[in-house]
């Protein structure tokens, strides 16, 4: 019992020793600390809208204001580290060996870093735009170093790794994506008037993008209808619900124009033991 009661009075006179010594040196810590967590913080903050009142893209913006931030913490590290009379040089060069030892475990999660940083300095899209890439199409939410995040209309956020955006084909249509239709029109009518009336109502429907003009053509004749084709803008984020909007209006504006969309119908004739037939098309 003598033996434990001692052993706890070592202890003890160790951490008030330790307190007494170092009392100073770390509340002066904490409170350098404290003030550069809330100085990096605010000088991030302040490079950013530096950026936007510059009208800087907003991507480069927010590296740039991240970057601010933790440069500024990691001078306070090492400012709180040293009130402690610790020297940081073996701690540069202990981090040096791990980093140069741990880069081939962490090739991909560095080659994602390298990639992140080339598509912020380059900007081959900027958030707010459109992109298709490895068949993933979305609206560019945020760039990170590490991925590239996208929205789609259904809210879900698409995560890519940036190393599989760097040196893939990107189609970037800004905010907007085209969408491409085909109606068949009898032969019996005029072309024209179905395409007048198809400007009409995609001119008079909200949300459709006028600049550039949706596009209204012959596309191709079928065997049983001339078949216009139909291309049009809309924001990427209310695509389906506007193609689905759009397609109904065409087709009451079709009907009330007088114009009949003819189906497929095959006529079967029988001639003894020989049987005739052909597709033809009803309006």
């Amino acid at each position: 019992m003598q033996e434990e009661l001692a052993t706890l009075q070592k202890v003890y006179d160790v951490l008030v020793e330790f307190i007494i010594k170092y009392s100073f040196q770390i509340v002066g810590a904490l409170i350098i600390l404290a003030i550069g967590v809330k100085l990096a913080g605010w000088l991030g903050q302040l490079v950013i809208r530096f950026c936007e009142k510059r009208e800087l893209d907003l991507t480069l913006g927010r590296f740039l204001g991240n970057f601010t931030k933790m440069l500024v913490l990691t001078f306070v590290i090492i400012i709180a580290i040293g009130k402690f009379g610790i020297s940081i040089a073996p701690f540069i060069a202990a981090l040096g060996a791990l980093a140069f030892g741990s880069s081939f475990a962490l090739q991909g999660p560095l080659s994602n870093y390298g990639a992140g940083l080339s598509i912020i300095l380059s900007r081959p899209f900027v958030v707010g735009d459109t992109i298709l890439v490895q068949g993933v199409s979305g609206v560019v939410d945020e760039v990170r170093l590490a991925a590239t995040i996208l929205t789609n209309e259904d809210g879900e956020k698409i995560t890519i790794p940036n190393k599989h955006v760097v040196g893939e084909i990107i189609h970037n249509s800004f905010a907007n994506k085209v969408a491409e239709i085909s109606i068949g029109i009898s032969y019996g009518d005029d072309p024209q008037i179905a395409i007048d009336a198809i400007n009409q109502s995609l001119t008079s429907i909200d949300g459709i993008c006028l600049a550039p003009a949706p596009q209204v053509g012959i596309e191709s004749f079928g065997d049983s209808s001339v078949n216009l084709g139909i291309r049009y803008w809309v924001p990427t984020t209310s695509y389906f619900s506007l193609l689905y909007r759009v397609n109904q209006d065409l087709y009451a504006a079709l009907k009330q124009a007088g114009v009949n969309i003819p189906f497929p119908q095959r006529e079967v004739r029988v001639f003894g033991t020989n049987v005739e037939s052909r597709e033809t098309g009803i309006s």
